[in-house]
């Protein structure tokens, strides 16, 4: 019978594994692996405890389906009952009255028969009795306790988890924990916290020092191991070097530049809310109100778990009897898994109200690096909020290291750190070397464009003069530049410069040309105005149009040494720092981009300059201040908008003006006081509406330059053979039908641009122009060239511009001996 019992539970527990296995329980609470980070000790616990509650309610609904539920009989007739009752009751009695039994005999055998109560029930009825009193007399809580359990503990477990679950919320988890894990196997990571260690540890004070290195001695390899817990602990001979171990190949470095960027791009979508927080808190709460409402109705409840049970059901017509005494068969095991199960619940809700505590009793929705700053020596990092910051929360209770690894790619510094290195990689000196070239200045220049910052590289090639950087954000000059022994100009094109204290003394002494083009005048580098040996400042970028905020350019009196200055810009008047610097500043040059210059008066106060270009200034008249400029050389006025230009006459208290330029403006005529002009070299009236040329131009006998190309004129005076030390001749783009032969008396002339005009004949004369190297006469009605352009023996078939076919009419000899060089 054992056996048979044995084997019925064993199938019984198989049938029930089969229908309702516990593994499918698992998706309730467990996540994956990588989620156990955040999950506290709180929730790891609690779990243990749901899968214990679990065990209890799985055991007991396995007992529920295994056994008989309950099992009763009919209960003995009372004496006060009815004479038939008593009757009947009485022969029951004496029927049921057991008899001694025979004694057996070996000739006569006696089968043994056990005997008792006898109640005249067949097995379906005692059947039909169990479930009628198992259903009117047994408490619902006896009945339904390990299914109570059951649903309970999956509740609790549902509750736990939800968070991991939710679409809102388990994307976000995930996201996380993918990029948690990158960031704290990523190499970067250790390189980072090594060198800030190794920093830390050069700047701690002897004393620390000391200690440090005299534990490493006493307790050797095995003593550094401990002592490394705290990173600032390390001593300086324990730290990795940069260069060996702690170097990143060009793939480990672009997967750290992209683990960045997915830090950055995440931390601004986490941030935004706090549904993680919010998810969590509402998940707990409802346990703990699970957990009050379980110990309220099974404390109440418990005491009816009852071993026997007095069922009175109205089946006497089936049965016989009405009154019956029931076993209840699990009761006893029952009563002791509810009081087991009240003790989990009790312990699992004291953790719960803890849960709650740490919830609240301090802001888990911002959290601070505070420590991590402090014991890596990396101070940028930021402190973070919401979503972010309970995660980060939630981290710290699985392991610290995470967080502090985590935060290497919250910090500026550490990109920019690895940004440089990945520079340098890319960047080597051999490749550097390959961009050199020769500037405007006659110097070594490297320019570098659009690079994600300055290569430590460049401070290798100690040749340079000149380095150029154009867009490239967030630059560090280091003091490393001062190898740069060479370096004398520095180009800065819309880019945001940092420079180190000992690259700035270094640029005070060495540095002579400055150029800055920036978009706001916050770009401008506050270090500039300090450069005191700097002898060329170029500046181009908006400044106020407001007359009262272009005060803002700061004061360049420090600037000593400065001669040249540039301003492109849009101003309305001359700044006033340019005035600080008048006294010593030969060259200014101010292009104000077509915004009109209305205070000039300053120009006055620069008594020693030499060259000035106003341009684009929107001038309708020549500014009187210029004239009183008697150092003045050389005056450009392009791109303005005069007309007339009798102020002119004033020039000739400018005894040393040898150059002027009046070119892309709308003058229409050339006064005769042009006259006065005498010690001029260089003219420029092209790009103008001019139409006559006044002899008197040509008592300027000292040109050697003149420009009178894009007008409207039709006739060269034959005054022009004045011009003995004439050199550079340009009338085209008008309207000239002739040249005079007094033009070919200007022997010196090398230059002669004549294109675009209505000439038909080119005089033999030309032959004259024994200097002439560059020839124009493209753009005329030319039939033929005349062969005396032989006799030009410096013009060769580069200089000469003029149609194929009209070049093939020149002598065979004359053509080959324009094409050999």
């Amino acid at each position: 019978m054992l056996c048979v019992k044995i084997n019925e539970f064993t199938s019984h527990l198989s049938f029930l594994r089969n229908m309702i296995p516990v593994t499918e329980f698992r998706q309730f609470s467990e996540q994956q692996p990588a989620f156990r980070v955040l999950k506290p000790w709180w929730d790891v616990f609690t779990d243990y405890l749901s899968v214990a509650m679990l065990m209890i309610g799985v055991f007991g609904c396995t007992l529920q389906v295994m056994q008989d539920k309950i099992i009763c009989l009919p209960k003995r007739v009372q004496p006060s009952q009815n004479h038939s009752s008593i009757s009947n009751v009485s022969q029951a009695v004496a029927s049921t009255t057991p008899l001694p039994p025979p004694k057996p005999s070996p000739s006569n055998p006696v089968t043994v028969e056990m005997k008792g109560l006898k109640t005249d029930l067949d097995l379906q009825q005692y059947s039909f009795i169990n479930q009628m009193c198992y259903e009117r007399a047994l408490h619902w809580y006896a009945k339904y306790f390990p299914y109570l359990v059951l649903i309970h503990t999956l509740v609790f477990m549902l509750c736990s988890n939800f968070w991991f679950k939710f679409p809102g919320s388990s994307s976000k988890i995930e996201h996380f924990i993918s990029i948690l894990g990158k960031c704290f196997d990523s190499p970067w990571t250790t390189r980072a916290l090594s060198e800030v260690s190794g920093e830390d540890s050069e700047e701690k004070d002897n004393r620390k020092n000391n200690m440090s290195r005299s534990n490493t001695t006493q307790s050797g390899p095995e003593g550094s191991l401990v002592n490394s817990q705290s990173l600032k602990s390390i001593p300086e001979k324990f730290v990795v070097d940069k260069s060996t171990a702690g170097a990143l190949d060009k793939k480990e470095g672009e997967q750290a530049k992209a683990l960045f960027e997915k830090v950055k791009k995440f931390r601004l979508h986490v941030e935004e809310g706090d549904i993680l927080y919010a998810m969590y808190v509402r998940q707990t709460v409802l346990k703990v109100i699970k957990f009050l409402i379980i110990i309220a109705y099974n404390s109440a409840l418990v005491s009816k778990v009852q071993f026997t049970v007095d069922c009175d059901v109205d089946i006497q017509d089936m049965t016989g009897y009405k009154n019956f005494s029931c076993n209840h068969t699990m009761a006893h095991l029952f009563s002791k898994l509810s009081f087991c199960y009240l003790c989990f619940v009790s312990i699992y809700g004291l953790t719960c109200l803890y849960t709650l505590y740490w919830l609240f009793y301090r802001s888990l929705k911002e959290y601070s690096f505070e420590y991590v700053r402090q014991e890596t020596g990396i101070d940028d990092i930021p402190d973070v909020k919401n979503d972010f910051a309970f995660m980060l929360h939630m981290i710290d209770q699985y392991d610290p290291l995470y967080s502090k690894r985590f935060a290497v790619f919250l910090s500026e510094v550490s990109e920019n750190k690895l940004k440089q290195l990945n520079l340098n990689n890319e960047w080597t000196p051999d490749k550097l070397r390959q961009k050199l070239q020769t500037n405007a200045h006659n110097r070594l220049e490297l320019p570098l464009i659009m690079l994600s910052g300055l290569p430590d590289t460049v401070f290798e090639i100690t040749e340079l003069q000149s380095l150029k950087l154009e867009i490239i954000k967030n630059v560090m000059i280091p003091a490393t530049i001062a190898q740069l022994d060479n370096l004398q100009e520095l180009s800065l094109h819309q880019c945001s410069v940092k420079i180190h204290s000992a690259a700035l003394s270094f640029l005070k002494e060495n540095l002579k040309v400055l150029s800055v083009k920036f978009d706001d005048m916050r770009e401008l580098p506050p270090w500039m105005y300090g450069l005191r040996n700097l002898e060329e400042l170029y500046l181009v970028g908006s400044l106020s149009h407001d007359i009262s905020r272009n005060v803002t350019l700061e004061s360049l009196r420090d600037l000593k040494s400065l001669k040249i200055l540039s301003i492109k810009s849009n101003v309305s008047k001359i700044p006033q720092a340019v005035v600080d610097v008048s006294s010593h500043l030969q060259k200014m040059c101010l292009h104000n981009d077509g915004t009109k210059l209305v205070m000039l008066n300053n120009l006055k106060k620069m008594t020693n300059l030499t060259e000035l270009e106003l341009v684009h200034c929107d001038l309708e008249r020549i500014p009187h201040a210029v004239f009183s400029l008697l150092s003045l050389q050389e005056l450009d006025l392009k791109e303005n908008n005069l007309k007339s230009i009798e102020e002119i006459v004033s020039f000739q208290h400018l005894r040393k003006l040898t150059v002027l330029k009046l070119w892309h403006n709308s003058i229409t005529y050339i006064p005769e006081h042009i006259k006065k002009l005498t010690s001029l070299e260089r003219l420029s009236f092209s790009h103008n509406k001019i139409e006559v040329l006044p002899s008197h131009l040509f008592l300027c006998n000292k040109i050697r330059y003149l420009d009178l190309s894009y007008n409207d004129i039709r006739f060269i005076p034959p005054e022009i053979g004045v011009l003995q030390s004439l050199q550079y001749f340009s009338i085209t783009c008008n309207k000239v039908e002739s040249l005079p032969d007094e033009l070919y008396f200007c022997k010196k002339l090398k230059t002669l641009k004549i294109g675009k005009n209505s000439l038909s004949v080119l005089s033999p004369k030309i032959g004259n122009l024994l200097f002439l190297s560059y020839l124009d006469v493209k753009g005329n009605h030319f039939e033929i060239l005349p062969p005396e352009l032989g006799d030009c023996r410096a013009l060769k078939r580069a200089g000469l511009v003029v149609e194929d076919a009209l070049f093939e009419t020149l002598p065979s000899d004359v053509r080959e001996q324009m094409k050999t060089e």
